[in-house]
């Protein structure tokens, strides 16, 4: 059985794509270091065949989705903009500190509702230059920029014990009995002219990684923590490949295998 090329991730400005093959087979494992040429085989052994259909992955086609790749905009939203995501922060300044001087956004617009107990500061990788002096043109510029990270500052949250938000990821924060949530939020994303090169930079500035470029099964692409722990995809803007060593010492051949941050 086959399954069709799938590409997948979230970037910060638009939509970056990674070029992923993964062709299932019935006959043996093999695997190459770099994702873009990943290949993945699988043998169904006798126990997975009688599984009832629900319960294997391998029995689901993927979708035909190539029809919302074509066309024109539906009437009406021709002008809309994919201009936010946002994440609710612990403490503003470390988190200006970390997309601002580690990741290389610019502060574009903020604003302050203290009779709300809440702030919001919208980042974005722009140059200082683009940015507008007023409140009101920074408000015009923030409102038609593609990409934004809006972080959502609640009135002492930043005197609290350890991380206070979710995020997502198998993550058992705020919830009362200490069990793990399977969330739907995954991460954030950047992408990047050399993933090896900016992580030996993130590396000295002591970023926390949940992946180095050659762990996992993915070589080629890491996931930083930002500083309430949610993960911060970096990807190359290139081909998908694999350099012989990592920031973390962790050589491309062998490692463990792809790991469902969600679990």
């Amino acid at each position: 059985m086959r399954i069709s090329p799938i590409s997948a991730t979230a970037a910060i400005v638009g939509a970056a794509s990674v070029a992923s093959a993964f062709q299932i087979t019935n006959t043996r494992v093999a695997s190459s270091p770099s994702f873009a040429s990943l290949t993945c085989t699988h043998t169904i052994n006798q126990r997975n065949a009688q599984r009832p259909r629900s319960e294997s992955a391998l029995d689901m086609a993927s979708p035909d989705v190539s029809r919302f790749m074509a066309g024109d905009r539906p009437d009406g939203t021709q002008d809309f903009v994919m201009q936010q995501t946002m994440v609710r922060v612990k403490n503003p300044q470390k988190s200006l500190e970390f997309y601002c001087d580690v990741l290389g956004f610019k502060l574009v617009m903020y604003r302050e509702f203290p009779q709300w107990e809440f702030n919001v500061y919208f980042v974005a990788p722009v140059d200082a230059v683009h940015i507008p002096q007023s409140p009101e043109e920074q408000w015009q510029y923030c409102m038609n920029l593609p990409g934004c990270i809006e972080l959502t500052w609640n009135y002492g949250s930043e005197t609290q014990d350890g991380l206070v938000y979710n995020t997502g990821n198998a993550d058992s924060t705020g919830v009362a009995d200490g069990s793990s949530v399977k969330g739907g939020f995954g991460h954030l994303g950047i992408t990047v002219p050399d993933v090896y090169e900016a992580c030996e930079r993130f590396k000295e500035l002591g970023c926390t990684f949940h992946k180095s470029p050659n762990s996992g099964g993915m070589k080629g692409l890491a996931f930083v923590k930002d500083p309430d722990g949610y993960l911060i995809e970096v990807l190359p803007q290139g081909p998908m490949t694999a350099k012989p060593v990592d920031c973390m010492g962790v050589e491309a051949e062998g490692g463990e295998g792809y790991k469902d941050n969600s679990k």
